[in-house]
């Protein structure tokens, strides 16, 4: 792509506005996730990734982390399985994250991403093939990248226990990506095959090869970037009497047809997953309820008393504006109502302009309504620990304690809810880090399990009565999403081989150890302060930080790495098991005395 454009400017031809945008994009892209250091065509297939997989899932996530960037990858460049929303690239995690689940809903996502201007057949039908092979259940008749076994990792973990895949089968997503404009009639014909071709594998429930060009990669890109905005008629509507802290409540009907088209459907035929994070409850499958409301909507007499049948659903938007009968709601969440929209999107063909969907759209500015009706319209669901800490005070504390009073390079942004951040063009994205992220780095780190970081749920169940407690030093949380992200930094900048991710929890353990020791840090602030300070002097000097990580902890993890290894044990796995990291305290403990 901008090869060619650069001979043009050589020459003195003109260079296409396609590629101004998407070198804008790009750039643009580029200085949000700190990846400047990338050679062209591997910060496009990163940025393909983000664009793509954040149509899936929306917290932060590193995309540089999905690539595959190697050779022998059966021209995939990217890819992602997500598990019930969440995403996963590791075979160990997968099949933990499947053991743990009743009935997954599982998506595999695959993407391809090429610079080049327009779309190729071939390039689909080599892929088809080669995926073919991947997905299969035999084995891949050739040589293949350590990225991609790791894919099949992924592949044969999904599958691993078919009994919990008896409900429904993974989805398979393909994308190809290019800089292209035009898609022909014959490479949709060559897409519509490859979905035939992967079909006949009977291993997905559902398969789409999609090409996506400059201009959907453009709306991608400004989807993941922004929050979403729509305009939704309610023409049966009353208002709510005033109340504190609510700026506006309104209570109507809405057309179901409208609620599909305006609010539920991304504008590419999928449902917005990400508006429902505030909801307690994922959306869990045709249960008996789930069963019923089907029936209701694909009975022609019954669907049409649907909004006296069903309890319809609350929104909560943070900016509103109402013109006549239209409400223009951005920055917004279904907090209630989870099943009910899943259920709608799947049966929008049987909706007609007679069903109606209950609605109650309340306006808010302020976080602690915000989070009482979270909780208040999800009493008939148990709130789990973690959905109760989102309420407390201490998490104001945390984001005011991480950016306040504090130069621009040691700034960090907590994110109390998703896409807190994603306006704010001052914000580097590096340098914002989820609830999750900050909950694993500080159980790392300061709580001393760094092999037992899998699933968020999980980790929430088993400690979460020992995070985000009033009292506890916030700069215990800053010093580990500081830590977080100069590891994250190490990474991207191809100081620290990327090979070693999975053992980026091991070595904040390490990192806390060698510098500050193995004892628990006090609980005063101020001497707390004293010893996160001896960590945050290293961290903050990127040349420090390097030196300890790479020349100092990195041979006492190989070693750690060395001895599972001997013993069959595969890092993904290694990692995960608390005798790995025992054996990384005793290693540092040997080779410096602490």
């Amino acid at each position: 792509m901008l090869d060619e454009t650069e001979a043009r400017s050589r020459s003195g031809e003109a260079e296409p506005v396609v590629e101004k945008v998407i070198q804008s994009l790009l750039e643009a892209f580029q200085q949000d996730q700190d990846l400047t250091e990338l050679p062209e065509a591997e910060a496009f297939e990163a940025f393909a990734a983000y664009c793509v997989l954040s149509s899936y899932y929306n917290d932060p996530f590193n995309p540089d982390a999905y690539r595959t960037g190697g050779s022998n990858d059966l021209g995939i460049d990217a890819y992602a399985v997500l598990i019930d929303g969440e995403l996963y690239r590791d075979p160990t995690e997968v099949r933990a994250a499947m053991q743990q689940r009743r009935r997954p809903q599982v998506q595999v996502v695959i993407i391809q991403a090429k610079t080049s201007s327009k779309f190729e057949t071939k390039v689909i039908s080599d892929l088809a093939e080669n995926l073919g092979h991947l997905c299969g259940a035999e084995s891949i008749p050739y040589e293949v990248s350590a990225d991609v076994e790791n894919l099949r990792g992924c592949l044969d973990a999904i599958y691993g226990n078919s009994a919990q895949l008896a409900g429904q089968l993974p989805q398979l997503h393909v994308r190809y990506v290019t800089t292209g404009d035009q898609v022909s009639d014959m490479v949709h014909r060559k897409a519509r095959s490859a979905e035939r071709h992967l079909d006949r594998l009977n291993r997905f429930e559902t398969t789409d090869v999609l090409c996506v060009n400059w201009r959907d990669l453009r709306e991608l890109y400004k989807q993941a970037t922004s929050t979403v905005r729509v305009t939704v008629p309610v023409p049966k509507q009353f208002a709510v009497p005033a109340a504190p802290g609510v700026e506006q409540s309104f209570v109507g009907l809405v057309a179901a047809t409208e609620l599909v088209r305006t609010i539920l459907d991304d504008g590419s035929g999928k449902l917005r997953e990400n508006l429902f994070e505030s909801n307690v409850r994922a959306f869990q499958g045709y249960n008996p309820v789930n069963s019923g409301i089907r029936d209701t909507l694909r009975d022609p007499e019954k669907r049409q008393r649907f909004a006296v049948m069903n309890n319809g659903i609350t929104i909560v938007t943070r900016k509103m504006d109402r013109v006549g009968d239209d409400f223009v709601l951005d920055d917004f969440q279904i907090v209630n109502g989870c099943q009910t929209c899943h259920v709608l999107f799947h049966e929008r063909d049987q909706l007609t302009d007679h069903v109606f969907v209950s609605v109650h759209i309340v306006h808010s500015v302020d976080e602690d309504v915000i989070q009482g009706i979270v909780a208040a319209t999800n009493q008939q669901t148990p709130v789990s620990d973690e959905d109760l800490a989102a309420r407390q005070d201490f998490h104001k504390e945390l984001e005011d304690f991480f950016t306040l009073g504090r130069d621009k390079p040691h700034q960090l942004f907590y994110e109390r809810r998703a896409k807190q951040f994603s306006d704010r063009k001052d914000v580097e994205k590096t340098r914002v880090i989820s609830r999750a992220q900050l909950s694993r780095a500080y159980l790392a780190m300061f709580l001393d399990e760094p092999s037992g970081v899998g699933r968020f749920q999980d980790l929430i169940k088993a400690r979460g009565k020992e995070l985000y407690v009033t009292g506890q030093p916030p700069i215990l949380y800053y010093t580990a999403a500081a830590t977080w992200y100069r590891l994250e930094w190490l990474i991207r900048n191809q100081r620290l081989n990327r090979g070693y991710r999975p053992t980026r929890f091991h070595l904040m353990a390490l990192i806390r150890q060698r510098l500050v020791g193995s004892v628990q840090l006090p609980a005063n602030g101020r001497a707390a302060t004293k010893e996160c300070d001896k960590i945050l002097k290293v961290i903050w000097n990127a040349e420090a930080a390097e030196k300890l990580v790479v020349h100092e902890l990195l041979p006492v993890i190989q070693r750690a790495i060395d001895a599972e290894r001997e013993a069959g044990v595969p890092l993904g796995e290694a990692v995960r098991n608390e005798r790995f990291a025992e054996r990384a305290r005793r290693e540092l403990t040997s080779s410096t005395g602490r």
